[in-house]
């Protein structure tokens, strides 16, 4: 009969996994001389989900920075929101791009 410690039964430990949160991507808009300021914030409000006052102030700052910051969202979902950028610009005729960079 195996022996099994102080009272009889051996305690299973187990390793306590850490989660670790998934990393962060900014979405970014890169300004260009032939997309509209209007057709930015349809985007901004349309597949980012922004209020009119934060469309415009994104807008604003690709317009005077030449880049602007959208948002921050896990790779997968930037990734989906880079890609819809593109398709819908493309469909328009305008040549608006966006980056993903690691937050």
């Amino acid at each position: 009969m195996p022996m099994y410690g102080d009272g009889g039964i051996k305690s299973a430990t187990k390793k306590a996994e850490k989660l670790k949160e998934p990393e962060e991507y900014r979405v970014i808009l890169l300004n260009d001389h032939f997309t509209t300021m209007v057709f930015v914030v349809e985007i901004l409000i349309t597949i980012f989900h922004k209020s009119e006052n934060d469309a415009t102030r994104i807008m604003l700052d690709v317009h005077r920075k030449g880049r602007g910051v959208v948002g921050s969202y896990s790779w997968d979902i930037a990734q989906t929101k880079a890609e819809q950028v593109h398709a819908i610009a493309r469909q328009h005729e305008f040549p608006l791009r966006c980056i993903i960079e690691q937050a």
